[in-house]
């Protein structure tokens, strides 16, 4: 039953946001990490300076995940965990701080995961684990 509702939601979503590949991706990072245990606990969340934005906040066991969402329609320009540069972990990090901060979540019970999704029939959603270091929030390199 509940497979059946979400195919007719995923055939009104792509009709209404036929050309946000994001907000497509989203939806079915959201509901294939809900299958696989974790709890959502933030969308779209964004630090309160604006220094970056965090797909989905997840509880995964004990550990709080920041989870970026990746989405292309086809792998022709590339993977889609590929658009994920240096600066955008940066902001990344810098929002996931702020998120943890803010819940009293100690930063050691913390991860960045991936999740990388191309579009099709069947849609294909991959979840990489600790796929983004936590790179030190003054200083150059990677941990």
């Amino acid at each position: 039953m509940m497979g059946w509702l979400y195919r007719a939601a995923d055939v009104l979503r792509r009709r209404r946001f036929g050309a946000n590949h994001g907000r497509l991706g989203e939806d079915l990072a959201h509901r294939y990490l809900r299958r696989h245990g974790c709890t959502v606990v933030a969308r779209n969340y964004r630090a309160m300076s604006g220094a970056g934005e965090i797909d989905l906040v997840v509880w995964h066991g004990r550990t709080l995940v920041f989870v970026e969402v990746k989405t292309r329609a086809t792998n022709d320009f590339g993977e889609p965990d590929r658009a994920v540069d240096d600066e955008k972990q940066g902001r990344l990090l810098r929002a996931a701080r702020d998120y943890a901060r803010r819940a009293g979540v100690d930063w050691g019970a913390t991860r960045f995961d991936l999740v990388s999704v191309t579009l099709g029939k069947p849609a294909r959603v991959e979840w990489l684990r600790d796929a983004l270091a936590k790179v030190p929030l003054y200083g150059g390199g990677i941990t």
